[in-house]
């Protein structure tokens, strides 16, 4: 996974490829985080996806923090527990969360003061002297496995449309983004305002959420067969509709990690599924290729080299007998000479080694996108994925 990092674009920021990334989407008067002793509180009314407490509890030795517009897990858990790695344990202590992705302002958060990362000279002697083989972990603490497709990796995804990007949006009944409220940007960021061209009699509803759709590369050419492959859509935010007029309708942008712009296509927007992470053993030089093997043909960004937490599509699909969350064996076939230095010939032998591992998250019927999970070396354009 890469190491997360901010883009910061005007007065909202971004936390990129990281879990634990929830970014309150609007901000509810009159909110403020607030230190509490232990006992319980009472939580005010306000507009969230999840099934808040209306009471909270608060244990000893903890505080609540009531989220506002712009909080998110990652750096809550930075200001309260100095380690923004540890989000997992706010979420832990707040199970009426059920994505860590949607937080709203007015959510009620527990933080455990306890588990903060201890500064110089405030860890006991009899803690700090033990030896590391003594330290053990509470066996009853609860973790949440990594993750090997989230919401933030959903709306990075890119996949191919072999019929053309026109043609995809067509066929899928996309409506498009055809202006926002600041029409001095081009580049449109979460909070912002925008407009699009279907309504209340297109059965658009205030509330409805949309996926927004951007043609990032046109006529694909396999980078070994030279082939077209089509074009490559990807997916880059979500809008929720906040007016809808007959033909047209206003909404704000909830999600993005990419720029959202107009002319961008959007389509309704379904939850996505989590998939835990489950990686093969069976990495060991050489690895055997199985027939009809993939080759990747695209990674995000255009990107030649990739690594852990990248995006990257394959010529394989559905019609292959790929299925999401197959995962795959990423290998790069050498061949060497093995002749003697003055062998006419050219004798040579072929082999194959590990590069990393990739889990399929999208098929098409002859296209598959893969999300890669694990790298020993960069994958490039032209290596191979094995089942």
């Amino acid at each position: 996974m890469h190491q997360p990092y901010r883009l910061h674009v005007g007065r909202l920021r971004f936390l990129l490829a990281a879990p634990g990334l929830a970014v309150a989407l609007a901000l509810a008067p009159g909110l403020h985080a607030q230190e509490a002793t232990p006992g319980t509180i009472k939580v005010e009314a306000h507009s969230s996806k999840w099934d808040y407490p209306k009471e909270l509890k608060v244990p000893e030795g903890s505080r609540t923090h009531i989220v506002q517009k712009g909080d998110t897990l990652w750096d809550l858990s930075g200001k309260y527990l100095g380690n923004p790695y540890a989000w997992p344990q706010i979420w832990e202590l707040n199970q009426w969360i059920k994505d860590p992705h949607w937080i709203y302002p007015g959510d009620p958060l527990i933080i455990d003061l306890t588990r903060a990362v201890a500064t110089a000279g405030s860890v006991p002697d009899a803690v700090s002297n033990l030896q590391p083989d003594q330290r053990r972990l509470d066996p009853s603490a609860h973790r949440r496995p990594e993750l090997a497709f989230a919401f933030q990796d959903f709306i990075q995804l890119p996949f191919l449309a072999p019929q053309g990007a026109e043609a995809h949006y067509k066929s899928q009944g996309a409506f498009t983004l055809t202006s926002n409220r600041r029409e001095d940007r081009r580049l449109l960021l979460e909070g912002e305002t925008v407009y699009m061209n279907g309504g209340s009699e297109q059965g658009v509803k205030v509330g409805d959420r949309f996926l927004v759709l951007k043609t990032v590369a046109r006529k694909l050419v396999h980078p070994t067969a030279k082939r077209h492959l089509g074009d490559v859509v990807q997916q880059v935010g979500v809008i929720r509709v906040i007016t809808a007029q007959n033909k047209g309708s206003v909404a704000t942008i909830e999600r993005c990690l990419d720029g959202v712009e107009v002319g961008d296509h959007l389509v309704r927007f379904t939850e996505p599924a989590n998939i835990p992470l489950q990686l093969r053993t069976d990495t060991g030089d050489p690895v055997k290729v199985a027939s009809g093997a993939a080759v990747v043909v695209f990674a995000r960004d255009e990107h030649q080299h990739t690594a852990a937490g990248d995006m990257i599509i394959v010529d394989k699909g559905g019609n292959d007998g790929l299925k999401v969350g197959d995962v795959l064996l990423a290998v790069r076939v050498k061949t060497f000479p093995v002749g003697p230095d003055d062998d006419k010939k050219g004798a040579t032998e072929t082999t194959t080694h590990y590069l990393g591992q990739a889990i399929v998250v999208r098929t098409e019927a002859q296209t598959a996108t893969c999300r890669v999970l694990r790298s020993n070396e960069e994958i490039r354009m032209g290596d191979t994925l094995t089942r």
